[in-house]
């Protein structure tokens, strides 16, 4: 995607060619930074701390944590500590174990002196797997768009909402949610985007609208309980998000909030999708709401806001009394039944294990 008119992609090796250079999410939009990840631990930090985010990039992240952890220590004892120290990084978003142990399954056959090789190569790979996978979303989430623009009875844009950031910053490159976005504009499509904030870390008004802003797309930022209102009164044509992991059975979990907003679009007729890549779906698990692990982040990120003050210094404000405790859960699920269609790089499904099953035969990997 493109950031001042130049292609860049959310993480990619530095010059050096062995240490992994990324863009500090935390930093935007107010300021695009690249960041340096030279070992294990850095990578742990960057995902933990939420330097990069987003369910797919995390897991291309976590297999370069293991390239560089290979780089320093290419024992079994350092394989089996990085799997260790990665895995309990962030719990919910599935593509980070399915990472983690897609390369620790080649690296635990393999001579220790070629592992560190080998774990590039696969890293590599998987970058440039979830940019295919990702574009390839975009199509079949174009071909949706355009059967509601051919239906809609209102005159002017297909209009969007969107939830949380599933644009290229949570991906490699292209998104999952936000992929048939950009290439409906690339179509020539007339889109405007409603974005949520997405509190309490505001990926939304923050990360998505900073990448359309970037990309041109007409769009306005609303407050989180702002859809059902548009919903309501007709304003809102279709809902698309992302997820951070997918049951076989079609539960969608994803950003805090979603499950809201699959209600007002029950509720209101509004076709409610979810788009995300086969790296994905938790084929282990059929009922989300028992069997996916919901990760509970620090209270801090409710009591607390971070912003760009009037003379362009960083600053964290509270807006909360101090004596208040806070609770902070970062993902819902979306039962099967509320969601219209899952948007894989495949094609499209209904939410249920059959209509998946019939686009991954094998129950996994993407050909």
């Amino acid at each position: 995607m493109r950031v001042s008119g130049k292609h860049l992609r959310s993480i990619e090796l530095a010059d050096d060619g062995w240490s992994c250079r990324i863009i500090d999410q935390r930093m935007l939009p107010h300021r695009l930074v690249h960041a340096k990840l030279c070992s294990l631990e850095e990578v742990a930090r960057a995902i933990s701390e939420m330097w990069v985010r987003g369910a797919p990039l995390i897991g291309v992240t976590a297999a370069y944590g293991l390239a560089l952890a290979m780089r320093a220590d290419c024992t079994d004892e350092a394989l089996t500590e990085a799997h260790r120290v990665l895995f309990s990084t962030r719990p919910t978003a599935v593509n980070l174990r399915w990472a983690l142990d897609r390369l620790t399954k080649a690296l635990q056959t393999a001579c220790p002196s070629d592992r560190e090789s080998i774990a590039y190569k696969m890293a590599s790979k998987l970058a440039e797997e979830d940019v295919r996978c990702c574009e390839a979303i975009g199509t079949h989430g174009l071909t949706l768009f355009e059967q509601i623009l051919q239906k809609k009875s209102h005159s002017g844009p297909l209009r969007i909402l969107t939830h949380c950031n599933a644009g290229w910053l949570a991906t490699v490159d292209w998104g999952t949610a936000l992929a048939p976005i950009y290439k409906a504009q690339a179509a020539g499509m007339d889109v405007h985007v409603f974005v949520d904030e997405t509190r309490p870390r505001n990926q939304g008004a923050s990360l998505t609208a900073w990448e359309l802003v970037q990309q041109e797309v007409p769009h306005s930022i609303i407050v989180d309980n702002a859809g059902g209102h548009l919903m309501q009164h007709g304003l809102v044509d279709l809902c698309i998000v992302g997820s951070d992991r997918t049951t076989a059975s079609g539960d969608v979990c994803n950003k805090i909030g979603t499950y809201l907003k699959a209600l007002a679009a029950a509720d209101n007729g509004v076709p409610f999708y979810a788009a995300l890549p086969f790296s994905t779906i938790d084929w282990t698990i059929r009922d989300g709401l028992r069997e996916i692990p919901i990760e509970e982040r620090t209270p801090r990120e409710v009591t607390h806001v971070r912003g760009r003050a009037h003379d362009g210094r960083f600053e964290e404000v509270a807006i909360t009394p101090s004596e208040s405790t806070a609770r902070n859960f970062g993902f819902d699920v979306t039962p099967a039944r509320l969601v219209g269609k899952i948007i894989t790089e495949r094609g499209i499904a209904d939410a249920n294990e059959e209509s998946l099953a019939q686009l991954y035969r094998e129950g996994g990997e993407s050909s």
